[in-house]
């Protein structure tokens, strides 16, 4: 992939609209502490955009014994995103206000099932000087497609906890949270062993993906629970580098206690 297949300006989304050319806008807002964001949607979201609940439809919490935030089968994409407008042939941009984590899982979840043309807000609801509109969008429903069922053998690569240790591995947690000082969510603090740490929030600079990571693919990558880990693979992505997610994350990886857990740096 290069940076124009995964992220979009907000000058060149605004240029869009202004000239009227079709696009689909979803927003994704999603945080660790507030995971519902349509409360902040309603209060002002950009011209046209529909609510996306990551909990909701960009998870499948039906499945059990593959971490806290399982893929959802691609029908039940195909089925959402024919709710939200997305359409054949027209492009599809995806935002959030937090550290890019909503919209990078909806971009991952998304072109995993085969969805073309989504890209990402480079900024974030942060970087948009246009209008806002306040309420709920109602929209047609979409003709969209979805090509692959299983996201977990779909159009992105991801690994299992077998492949996972076989690194090379990336953890995108924060750093507190890689060594086992401190684990707010999930039963067992640590990392997977020989994993390097590489937070999400250090791929971005105000909110924007940084153009310089020195990193080499392919690379596995994995957070808590798969989220944050398709923000680095997002970032990777932009700057033509592979990189895989290990959907179960760390929630996967702890909830078995045969399998290893490294602490410290």
């Amino acid at each position: 992939m290069a940076c124009a297949d995964v992220l979009i300006s907000p000058a060149e989304l605004a240029q869009r609209l202004d000239t009227g050319l079709p696009v689909t806008i979803l927003d994704v807002r999603w945080q660790l502490t507030e995971p519902d964001g349509r409360a902040a949607y309603e209060a002002g979201h950009l011209p046209g955009a529909v609510y996306v609940s990551l909990e909701d439809e960009l998870t499948d919490h039906s499945v059990t014994g593959r971490g806290r935030h399982p893929l959802p089968s691609g029908m039940s994409v195909q089925a959402a995103a024919r709710r939200w407008g997305v359409r054949r042939g027209v492009p599809t941009v995806v935002y959030d206000d937090w550290n890019r984590a909503g919209s990078a899982r909806a971009w991952w979840v998304l072109t995993a099932a085969g969805i073309p043309d989504v890209r990402i807000l480079d900024g974030g609801l942060s970087a948009w000087t246009g209008t806002l509109e306040t309420g709920t969008v109602t929209t047609e429903p979409g003709d969209i497609a979805v090509v692959h069922d299983d996201l977990y053998h779909g159009a992105l690569p991801v690994l299992t906890a077998e492949q996972a240790a076989s690194g090379p591995l990336l953890d995108a947690r924060a750093p507190e949270r890689f060594r086992g000082e401190v684990e707010p969510i999930d039963p067992v603090a640590g990392h997977i062993p020989g994993a390097r740490n590489l937070p999400s929030t250090s791929v971005l600079d105000n909110g924007r993906f940084r153009p310089d990571l020195e990193v080499d693919g392919p690379v596995g990558v994995y957070c808590g629970s798969g989220v944050t880990a398709s923000v680095v693979v997002a970032a990777l992505a932009a700057q033509g580098v592979d990189a895989a997610v290990y959907p179960g994350s760390w929630s996967e990886w702890c909830s078995d206690p045969t399998r290893p857990v490294a602490r410290g740096a």
